[in-house]
């Protein structure tokens, strides 16, 4: 018993951070965005994960154990998300683009906080045309939902929590 509550403090501490430490990591712009689930809001997509044999009645897709997110550096944004949902313009044959999957060194962050604690961070990369906005909505306690405005796409949205990044190793 006692071990299954230490696991469980384990899990959930990554969701609750200090108030101050969320805010430091906001004004310092290097912090990544863990998705744990996928909101699609595409109904054909919905309604085939409804239809599925021992499918649960939601619209949320667990993403818990994957290494999707939003890295968000001074010099660098990098998102890796999956995408579920209609894509107008497709480019048959190229994989590649049927996700959010790139980096920007060229983008745009703009912060502001509710009265509540909330914080909404806005980014705009400048150097991609698919993406036109990327919305982050963080909690006191670093839960984060973000959103994503594409110009070729319909909207979909990611529930997660914020870290601090790692440093990055330099190669010899």
């Amino acid at each position: 018993m006692l071990s299954f509550l230490m696991f469980f403090e384990n899990c959930s501490s990554q969701t609750n951070m200090d108030p101050q430490a969320v805010t430091a990591l906001i004004n310092s712009q290097d912090f990544s965005f863990h998705a744990q689930r996928a909101n699609p809001t595409n109904y054909d997509v919905i309604n085939v994960m409804t239809s599925m044999p021992n499918a649960p009645a939601t619209r949320i897709l667990d993403l818990s154990g994957s290494n999707y997110s939003v890295d968000v550096r001074p010099d660098k944004l990098e998102v890796v998300l999956p995408y579920f949902g209609r894509v107008f313009n497709p480019s048959y044959g190229d994989s590649s683009q049927n996700s959010y999957r790139f980096s920007s060194k060229d983008f745009t962050v703009n912060k502001s906080q509710n009265k509540k604690g909330t914080w909404v961070v806005r980014i705009k990369p400048n150097d991609t045309n698919r993406v036109d906005e990327i919305i982050l909505e963080i909690t006191k306690s670093g839960r984060a939902f973000t959103s994503i405005r594409s110009n070729d796409r319909q909207p979909i949205s990611y529930d997660g929590y914020i870290t601090k990044n790692e440093e990055q190793k330099v190669q010899p």
